[in-house]
Parts: structure tokens; C-alpha cells; sequence
């Protein structure tokens, strides 16, 4: 038999090992019982087995696993029917475990199936958004002029510091930008003053080492700090500094650390007072007949912005020196496989779900989506 034929017969084990724990914990001992009622009808199961299951085991999860096991011997078939049985029994249950119906004739891997290459957006999406108040307009000629500035620094004075793996980092990105047609500007170790030069584009992506509210120029020492402010990209790329990127979307990726904690706890960064006081030079309503509303162009400091940190406050992120950081590794999968479809936000969300299943034990990180003020969709609409 076909290699490939033996791997789409296996799909409904295959789903059924992938969530043994999960369900575990998950089911309960009314749901166990009808399941086993249903397999028992469908011929699947004998009285024995399904008396054996209830009897032979002390508590629900045993129970449980028990059933898992004994379908999964008996193959696919059995295995399908059940993942099938506890959609109709527990659809909520089913949605959480991420099953699918495990059909030969639309197999389904363990884990989603990340594409390497980038999937190109259907025309007919593509129409449909262009007549969306909600989403932001991208035109054909737009896309074509589309600007990405990607800096890498791997490369410290302090030589303890260097960046490992960040080369696959930086081909990485690159590869990606350029499949999304954007003109890739490239600069390698660059100082914290240089980072704050460098700044002028609408897709913005900073890897080297941090801190909280700061990434690390090569020159960095502790007793002669090297840095870049973080907050200014937004300076820079604001409304107040950059009139021609007005209500155009503005994307952030940074990989840095943002501390040295390991990598668990939340600190929110306090509002900075400038915020509040961002209506001062705003003389408010007044009482005038004749001035209008139109009339006043009061835009907005900082607007259709979204950034993702590659961890939460305080805490570290992580690289492999022969893939990279993990950060942009997930990024690259997720927008391969769905940024034809997905926009910005959802993009980053599906990011961020990748860091549950993180492959170490013993460590941890969690991206952060930060200062999100996007007001509607943006889509990437690869392949136009």
C-alpha cells in the first residue's frame, strides 16, 4: 500500500492520541456512557467491551482512558465513529479538543498543517473587501509601493552578546515580506541611535536583544546603555511626525526580550501622561453657530497602529541557533497558511496560540499584541 494512503487511514488514531489527555480530564461519566451506548449500537463495540470499560475501572478517568484505548485498537473506523459520536453528543467538547471528523477523503494531520509556501488570496476575496467600509482600502497600485523595514542586529561589541541563529531570523522574514510584495530595506547591526534614524515605513520588524521599552543597539554595555525607545515608532510613524501615513495601518513586530523573568507574569505598563493630555491644544465645542463640524480636522497623535512583542512584560524570548527565535519561526508559518484569508489581527492571535504548546518544558513565552489602534481590517491579500 502507498505510503501516503497509510497515513490518511491512520488520520482518526492519530486525532484520538493527540487529545487521550485532554479528553481525560474533559469528559464526563454521562458522556462516557452514552458514547459507549453508541458504539455499542453501531456494532463497533460488544457487551463485554462496553460492561468492561464501566466495571473494570474505579473512576472516570480511567473510564476514559480506557475507552480511548480500546477504539484505537480496533482502527480507524472505530476511531472515526467515535470522534464523530462526540460531536453530536458534545459539539463544545469536540470544538475544544480541535478534532475533525478524521474522513479518509479529507485527512487531517495531528497538529495543523503549516504551509511553506505563502497561499495566495482568491480574487473573489479580494473583490469583496475592496467594497468593505470596515476593511482599510489597499489598492492595486498601493501594494506595488509597499515598503518593509527589517533590521537584524546579531552582532554585539560586547561579543557575549551575539545573536545566534538571528541570520535565519532575518532570511526568514525577508523570504516572507518579499512573498507579500513588499520592497524589503534591510539593515544589519545597527546602534540604538541608528534603529531611531533607520525608521520610516508602514511594516516595521526590530530583532535583537531588549528590555522593557527598549531594544538593545550593538553597542550596548551596561555601564553605557545603547538603546532604542520603543515608543518612538510611534513617535516617528505618528501623525504628528509622518502626515502621509494618515490613516494607512501601521505594523510593529519586534523579537526582544523585555526583561529577564522566565516567563509567566503579566505587568501592564502604566498610561503615560502625555496621553491624557493629547486634547490640550484642542479648544473643545464651542458655542458659535457658524463653525460646523467638518470644519475641524482634529486628528488622532497615534492611530491604525498594531504591534507584536515577541514576549509579556518583564520576561524573555527565545531563539534556536539553527531555526531562530520562535517568534518569527510561528509567524512565518501562520502567515504562509492564512494570511490569504486572515486579517492583521487574527494573524497575530493565531501567532500567539502557537507559543500554548510551547516545545520546552521548563520555559515559557507569550507574544504580546501592544497598542492596538487599528479602527478596521487589514488584509495582506497576498498574491495582488
Amino acid at each position: 500500500m502507498p505510503i501516503h494512503t497509510v497515513k490518511i487511514l491512520l488520520v482518526a488514531v492519530i486525532e484520538l492520541t493527540r487529545v487521550r489527555g485532554r479528553f481525560v480530564e474533559k469528559v464526563s461519566k454521562a458522556l462516557l456512557k452514552q458514547l459507549l451506548d453508541d458504539l455499542l449500537d453501531d456494532g463497533l463495540l460488544n457487551d463485554g467491551e462496553t460492561d468492561s470499560v464501566l466495571e473494570d475501572n474505579s473512576n472516570k478517568a480511567d473510564m476514559a482512558r480506557a475507552l480511548i484505548d480500546i477504539v484505537k485498537r480496533k482502527g480507524d473506523k472505530a476511531s472515526r465513529k467515535l470522534i464523530a459520536h462526540l460531536e453530536s453528543r458534545d459539539p463544545t467538547l469536540h470544538s475544544e479538543l480541535g478534532l475533525s471528523c478524521g474522513q479518509p477523503a479529507q485527512p487531517a494531520a495531528a497538529e495543523p498543517s503549516w504551509s511553506s509556501k505563502l497561499i495566495t488570496t482568491t480574487d473573489t476575496f479580494w473583490r469583496d473587501k475592496l467594497n468593505d467600509k470596515n476593511v482599510y482600502r489597499v489598492a492595486e497600485q498601493s501594494i506595488r509601493n509597499r515598503v518593509a523595514l527589517l533590521i537584524t542586529n546579531r552582532n554585539f561589541t560586547d561579543t557575549r552578546l551575539n545573536r545566534y541563529g538571528a541570520e535565519k531570523d532575518e532570511e526568514n522574514m525577508e523570504r516572507l515580506l518579499t512573498a507579500l510584495r513588499y520592497e524589503v530595506v534591510k539593515y544589519s547591526d545597527l546602534t540604538g541611535k541608528q534603529i531611531d534614524e533607520a525608521l520610516m515605513n508602514v511594516f516595521v520588524v526590530i530583532m535583537s536583544h531588549g528590555k522593557l521599552g527598549a531594544v538593545l543597539g550593538i553597542n550596548f554595555k551596561d555601564e553605557e546603555p545603547d538603546e532604542f525607545p520603543v515608543d518612538n515608532i510611534y513617535k516617528h510613524l505618528g501623525t504628528a511626525n509622518c502626515r502621509e501615513l494618515l490613516n494607512k495601518p501601521k505594523i510593529i513586530i519586534i523579537q526582544a526580550c523585555r526583561g529577564e523573568s522566565g516567563g509567566s507574569v503579566l505587568v501592564s505598563d502604566s498610561a503615560k501622561a502625555a496621553v491624557v493630555s493629547d486634547d490640550a491644544s484642542w479648544p473643545g465645542p464651542t458655542h458659535e453657530e457658524n463653525i460646523v463640524d467638518d470644519a475641524l480636522r482634529c486628528a488622532h497623535k497615534e492611530k491604525d497602529f498594531i504591534s507584536l512583542l515577541s514576549s509579556t512584560p518583564d520576561t524573555v524570548s527565545y531563539r534556536q541557533p539553527e531555526h531562530g527565535s520562535f517568534l518569527i519561526q510561528y509567524i512565518v508559518e501562520v502567515f504562509n497558511t492564512y494570511s490569504h484569508e486572515d486579517d492583521i489581527d487574527e494573524l497575530f492571535r493565531k501567532v500567539m496560540q502557537r507559543f500554548e504548546d510551547f516545545p520546552s518544558e521548563t520555559k515559557r513565552q507569550m507574544p504580546t499584541k501592544d497598542r492596538c489602534t487599528l479602527t478596521k481590517h487589514f488584509y495582506l491579500f497576498p498574491g495582488h
